[in-house]
């Protein structure tokens, strides 16, 4: 029997999408704005987040409910440490370090971890289905402007265990609706997923004073003073 948490998930965090489609970053990013040095410490920062969630996933892989949704074909960790090398070079380990903000979403998850391990649920769906959906539009904006090859320095975006993308998100969905859980933790499920959102949100809009550094402020006002409907929504199928 159904539980519908993949719909309650989409339609429970459809206002968080779209609030973070409208960060001034996000707004740059999808309408081809990148600097390099931005993008790469957004990069470090997602290093720090997906080390922490994947290490507490692997940790809770047994546990009944994150057990259906322990997919090791998602796992970022690895693509993202290839990423930073490509920036940074063979010491990038030396030359990052997590923000205040991604430090927040860090302490988050190590104590959902500890005390309330289903709720991770949340992070993972937030973070693995955006990656799958509008994070592919947002792999080839960057491959465009930085003017890289293949997966060059956007790894991250590369599920090369995942071929057929549209078929595995249906899958994720249907082990979400077949989990044992009931609406009270369904809430709690959908409640974190919004946290995600917002706390992706506080780490990208630290890398705004960069990217105001880097293309300047008319430039960045005039970028961002529009606010957008949801424009990856549609790709998120």
């Amino acid at each position: 029997m159904s539980n519908n948490l993949a719909q309650k998930l989409r339609c429970g965090t459809q206002q968080a999408h779209t609030a973070a489609e409208n960060v001034g970053f996000m707004k740059c990013f999808v309408k081809g704005v990148v600097d390099r040095d931005c993008f790469a410490k957004f990069l470090g920062n997602l290093y720090y987040v997906y080390s922490e969630l994947e290490a507490a996933l692997e940790h809770h892989k047994d546990h009944s409910l994150i057990g259906p949704l322990y997919f090791r074909e998602l796992n970022r960790k690895a693509n993202l440490e290839k990423d930073l090398k490509f920036y940074y070079g063979s010491n990038w380990r030396e030359q990052i370090t997590p923000s205040k903000a991604a430090q927040t979403y860090i302490a988050r998850l190590h104590e959902l971890s500890a005390i309330e391990p289903e709720l991770l649920i949340g992070h993972a769906y937030t973070r693995y289905m955006g990656d799958l959906s509008g994070g592919q539009m947002l792999q080839k904006v960057v491959q465009s402007v930085l003017k890289l090859s293949a997966y060059e320095g956007t790894s991250f975006y590369n599920f090369e265990q995942i071929p057929d993308k549209r078929a595995f998100k249906e899958k994720y969905r249907q082990a979400l609706d077949s989990l044992p859980i009931d609406d009270a933790t369904a809430d709690q499920i959908v409640a974190e997923a919004n946290n995600a959102f917002r706390l992706n949100m506080q780490m990208v809009q630290e890398l705004e004073e960069t990217l105001i550094q880097a293309i300047g402020p008319m430039m960045f006002n005039s970028l961002t003073n529009t606010n957008n409907l949801g424009s990856t929504e549609v790709n998120k199928t």
